[in-house]
């Protein structure tokens, strides 16, 4: 296939799924979550457990986050089977959510609430894993724009200096969320920066 024709069905894809979240903006769903600390953009939560499908990708930021996005969808969509042997689509949620792991980095979609683990399809691509995530408290930083190496980076350390100054402390690597789709403008647009965190006495 050429690079041309690659393109094409890159901005198909991209357009499908633009016009899949703007049909259910109402609709779409987050993990279940209180917040503890309120500081503005910054945010304690207490998250209730969830379910997730997740891969695990190698490459730069942006080329995981394209090609995680795209196996991740691709199970939503239908590429599963039931206990029928039967495909199903499974609503899109929010965030999709991308962390670094090793040498790469896992990407995953928070599973809809109306689902337990038996009830969840089996995936057609091996790469994929579906589990459970447990409940647990978050540090969170939210802004707009675009998710660009500078600002994961510029924002992961402003959250790390805020929580120097609060009672918790890190747990594991940092998530970034994205909450919109590609064609969102940029200042419409709602990320964030997600840690772990314990509490420290």
């Amino acid at each position: 296939m050429g690079l041309k024709a690659v393109k094409l069905l890159t901005v198909f894809f991209y357009t499908f799924v633009s016009f899949f979240f703007s049909c259910h903006v109402m609709a779409i769903e987050e993990p279940n979550f209180k917040i503890l600390v309120d500081d503005g953009e910054l945010e304690i939560r207490s998250y209730d457990e969830y379910l997730v499908a997740e891969t695990a990708v190698e490459g730069s930021f942006d080329t995981a986050s394209r090609k995680g996005f795209r196996r991740v969808a691709g199970y939503i969509f239908g590429e599963n089977k039931n206990a029928s042997g039967q495909s199903e689509k499974i609503q899109m949620t929010a965030p999709v959510t991308v962390k670094p792991d090793n040498e790469g980095w896992v990407l995953h979609f928070v599973m809809p609430r109306n689902y337990d683990m038996s009830q969840l399809t089996a995936p057609n691509n091996n790469s994929l894993l579906l589990k459970k995530i447990e409940a647990h408290l978050a540090a969170v930083i939210s802004f707009s724009g675009f998710t660009t190496d500078a600002k994961i980076q510029n924002k992961t350390e402003e959250l790390k200096i805020w929580l120097e100054k609060k009672d918790f402390k890190i747990a594991g690597p940092q998530q970034i969320a994205r909450y919109n789709d590609p064609f969102t403008l940029p200042w419409l647009r709602r990320n964030e920066i997600i840690f772990k965190v314990t509490a420290k006495n």
